[in-house]
């Protein structure tokens, strides 16, 4: 069985920024393939490129079988989009909203208000369905913008940083339609900066740092790959980190991270809870006091910090980042996370079946 989304060798720039060099990755149906990287890493071009919104200087890609780049209005039927920024008109109502979509989907008057009713309902929506979407807030929003991906059950979907800027509680409720939605059989291509998400979501996971897919597996895998456990101490005073990490490393496995402005010092080491009691001796026999110590399991943030040298998250939205840079913006708003500007994929866009 051919994969659900497929994509071979893409390569894309934007001017002296190589956003994609090379991004392979394939995602069987009815599973949930998890892209995770720091900002301007290539996950939205990727988006883009495979939602027919991007055309790739070089490569292939299919969805649902079809090539993205010869038959893209084919495409534009099989798929659900979901940007990273609600696209949504703040002056329709929730109702017109999704009724605009399922029209421009070319769905009859009649069906387009009946499945508008049926997920406003789903996403606990009903009762705004007639306040203008400005009115909503910014997990209204959201929801709304996902309902909007689905008014014609797409059997594969594509969420680029779906829950970006929500509150615990509407990050929670989302992941369970995402979760309902896998179950029914959606196919699943998910963007996001939040480890917990992909833990949570994916069925597998692809890394991605500078415009390249650098690991793949689940996360126990990814997890497994750099091995060991971690002690995690924040030390008392900012004066003693310095003493801590010195008394700390002749357990280390690997090089101890300091987080200066948290004075949290995490150690990869071998030995469980050995190791822990002894290095809390250590700490004692020194006389550094800390306000909090203990073992853990390796996280998909150690995953990052192994292999990408950073964190998920990069400098601020308006900086560059860590590596590479963002590049110059090609369209109107912010700049995007991969150097081509805009505010991301628009589903109005896709639905209507305009070629950009």
């Amino acid at each position: 069985m051919a994969p659900a989304i497929q994509a071979e060798n893409l390569v894309k720039t934007f001017g002296d920024v190589r956003a994609l060099d090379g991004v392979s990755l394939d995602v069987p149906e009815g599973t949930v393939l998890g892209l995770l990287g720091p900002n301007g890493a290539g996950k939205t071009t990727t988006v883009r490129v495979l939602t027919t919104l991007l055309r790739p200087d070089s490569g292939r890609a299919t969805v649902a079988g079809v090539d993205v780049l010869k038959h893209p209005n084919r495409v534009r039927s099989l798929i659900g989009l979901s940007g990273q920024y609600a696209a949504v008109d703040e002056y329709l109502t929730g109702f017109e909203n999704l009724q605009m979509v399922g029209e421009l989907y070319q769905m009859r008057a009649r069906d387009a208000k009946a499945r508008a009713l049926e997920l406003l309902e789903w996403f606990n929506l009903t009762e705004a369905k007639d306040r203008t979407a400005k009115t909503y807030s910014g997990g209204m929003r959201r929801r709304l913008d996902l309902a909007a991906a689905l008014v014609v059950r797409p059997p594969v979907m594509f969420l680029d940083e779906p829950t970006t800027g929500l509150d615990p509680r509407n990050r929670l409720a989302l992941w369970e339609v995402i979760e309902t939605l896998v179950e029914q059989g959606t196919t699943l291509l998910l963007t996001t900066q939040y480890l917990e998400e992909a833990d949570r979501l994916a069925h597998d996971i692809a890394v991605v740092d500078h415009g390249r897919v650098i690991a793949r597996g689940t996360a126990d895998r990814l997890k497994a790959q750099i091995g060991g456990e971690r002690i995690e101490v924040v030390v008392h005073r900012a004066d003693l980190v310095a003493d801590a990490v010195s008394a700390l490393s002749a357990y280390a496995i690997g090089e101890p991270a300091v987080e200066k402005n948290t004075r949290r010092i995490t150690v990869p080491v071998s030995g469980g809870a050995k190791v822990l009691a002894d290095a809390i001796r250590e700490l004692d026999a020194r006389s550094i006091e800390i306000d909090d110590i203990g073992l853990r399991r390796p996280t998909l943030d150690d995953v990052f910090l192994s292999l990408t040298g950073h964190a998920t998250e990069a400098e601020d939205e308006g900086g560059t980042t860590g590596k590479g840079g963002r590049g110059r913006g090609h369209g109107k708003g912010r700049a995007g996370d991969d150097g081509e500007g805009g505010q991301g994929p628009d589903k109005q866009a896709v639905a209507a079946g305009k070629e950009l």
